[in-house]
């Protein structure tokens, strides 16, 4: 069992920076891949970062590539994503996910474990 706990999210102006925290218990959570997902009201939820259980391969969607970043720290069993160059589009709740692989978690699919979120508001 892995349980995943979200903190960092609240209100950052566009152009600003904010940095998202995934607090992991359970000693198997250096075997998981990660990822960061996000849900925007009437969007679908989609995966926006991903990272192996190693740190050495990662994934992000296309509108995030050059602005965010995902890593983690198996040690303390927390994965984050640093979020810069934020824009209106990144409001959204983000949560953070353990699945299969990172290729399915890429796409959304075997995720065995969610967070509940945390709430990321972008103002002009």
């Amino acid at each position: 069992q892995v349980q995943l706990v979200e903190s960092g999210g609240g209100l950052a102006q566009a152009g600003g920076s904010l940095r998202l925290s995934c607090a992991a218990s359970g000693r198997t959570f250096s075997r998981y891949p990660m990822g960061w997902f996000r849900q925007a009201p009437g969007k679908e939820r989609e995966c926006v970062a991903a990272i192996s259980w190693n740190g050495g391969s990662t994934y992000y969607t296309d509108s995030v590539k050059g602005r965010f970043t995902i890593s983690r720290d198996n040690a303390k069993n927390t994965v984050y994503l640093q979020m810069n160059n934020l824009k209106l589009d990144d409001t959204a709740v983000y949560y953070c996910a353990a699945g299969a692989t990172l290729g399915l978690i890429a796409i959304g699919a075997s995720v065995d474990y969610w967070g509940k979120g945390t709430l990321v508001t972008v103002s002009s």
